[in-house]
């Protein structure tokens, strides 16, 4: 039996050859495996943001109501095994081996017939997550999307529902550079005869959903039609106004499912654990939030709750920011700029990542050069501020994934490095 090693070795072999856009290999793949993604119910979720929020809150509310849940998400903060998860118990190791060594052969013969055909990394573990939930078996699983929906790996599915949270600019070289294309992408989740939630959109982009819903036969739901203002929202955990908007959604699509999933309470939005988006920890005297806000939309709630944040606190946040990709860059430093008391700039160990001094090039004021390894010394250490100060950690996902592995004093192998090329 292969060790944990040779399997991360294995899989880092496929990361290295590539991400490679499409469904092709995806829907050979499962072909091969006899279709365990029909083998249990699902609601597939995309959107520029909020999916994974809308994801893990749908999963809290039907595991808090006795059912056994399956939620697959990307990127992974410092395991490999959180993409796949049965009632939030992620995959251990000895799984990841047992899934590797299963996909393997399958693998091996679409490859040899056309080395095209041969699954990527992404593709891989897409393939665990369908595999994993038919043998559990699961009641029902929640699927994120990964880049778009049209192309993506899970759009081999054929879900209960389909939600599209929210439609922004963001990975443009592969979904477009207009609203309604992105939308169009995204709406390629849309399933003909199945039921689709949608989420609070652009015109341009509503418009896009509207025309794919009505042309495909499905039944639409407007989350602004449910919850006409913000003062009908459901609360949450989940800090910043739009995570109330995105647990209407979640709301809304229990009540689109309660007949065959009926659910008695919605108390778990209370309870719902999503590491990395506004999440609060405890470090050294500090007061540390980690937040992933990587592209325009994201930011400017970042921006929103950096202002509350100001207004609740004796002083300022020291700000740590890094992110990957130059417009992103700009718009994350006009965000934390004039924000914070004290800024420090980071590269994530990304081959994308963006340049400190690109960072620092989109600033009005002096920040400091330097690099996670200074700033968390050691696990349950923190090396920025002082005691008492509150510490943002923002911007890319991979970087709090970094930062997480630290503090935790894990050592991981699977975090920054087996990491999804898109």
């Amino acid at each position: 039996m292969p060790t944990y090693a040779d399997t991360l070795d294995y899989l880092y072999a496929l990361k290295n050859r590539g991400s490679k856009y499409g469904i092709e290999r995806m829907r050979l793949l499962v072909e091969a495996l006899g279709h365990p993604e029909r083998r249990f119910p699902l609601i597939h979720v995309a959107g520029t943001n909020g999916k994974g929020s809308v994801c893990a809150m749908l999963e809290a509310l039907y595991r808090a109501n006795g059912y056994t849940t399956g939620f697959f998400s990307s990127p992974h903060l410092v395991h490999l095994g959180e993409r796949v998860q049965v009632n939030r118990r992620i995959l251990s190791e000895s799984e990841l081996i047992r899934y590797t060594e299963q996909l393997k052969p399958m693998a091996t013969k679409l490859g040899r017939e056309d080395p095209d055909l041969h699954p990527t990394f992404f593709e891989f573990i897409t393939a665990m997550a369908f595999l994993r939930f038919a043998e559990e078996p699961v009641d029902i699983a929640c699927i994120e999307t990964g880049l778009g929906g049209r192309l993506d790996s899970t759009n081999v599915v054929e879900p209960e529902l389909s939600i599209i949270t929210s439609i922004s600019l963001d990975h443009t070289e592969l979904l477009g550079d207009t609203l309604a294309a992105i939308a169009g992408e995204k709406a390629g989740i849309i399933k003909p005869g199945k039921p689709v939630l949608m989420g609070k959109l652009p015109p341009e982009a509503e418009a896009v959903v509207r025309r794919v819903a009505a042309e495909r036969g499905c039944r639409l739901y407007v989350l602004a039609e449910r919850f006409p203002d913000a003062a009908a929202l459901p609360e949450t955990n989940l800090e910043g106004d739009f995570q109330r908007w995105n647990a209407a959604l979640a709301v809304y699509a229990t009540e689109i499912l309660q007949d065959r999933f009926p659910i008695r309470s919605t108390d778990a939005l209370n309870h719902v654990e999503w590491a990395g988006r506004w999440q609060r920890l405890e470090i050294d005297g500090r007061s540390l939030i980690l937040d992933a806000s990587h592209n325009p939309e994201g930011i400017a709630e970042l921006a929103k709750n950096l202002d509350r944040l100001t207004g609740d606190a004796r002083r300022a946040p020291v700000i740590i920011a890094g992110t990957l990709g130059e417009n992103r860059a700009r718009s994350l430093m006009a965000a934390v700029g004039p924000r914070a008391r004290k800024l420090y700039l980071v590269a994530p160990q990304q081959d994308r990542a963006t340049s400190t001094a690109f960072l620092k090039s989109c600033l009005d004021r002096e920040a400091v050069e330097t690099q996670v390894t200074t700033l968390f010394p050691e696990p349950g250490r923190c090396a920025v501020g002082e005691p008492g100060d509150t510490i943002v950690l923002t911007g890319s996902i991979y970087l709090i994934g970094e930062v997480l592995e630290r503090i935790q004093g894990t050592g991981s192998a699977e975090g920054s490095g087996l990491q999804d090329r898109v």
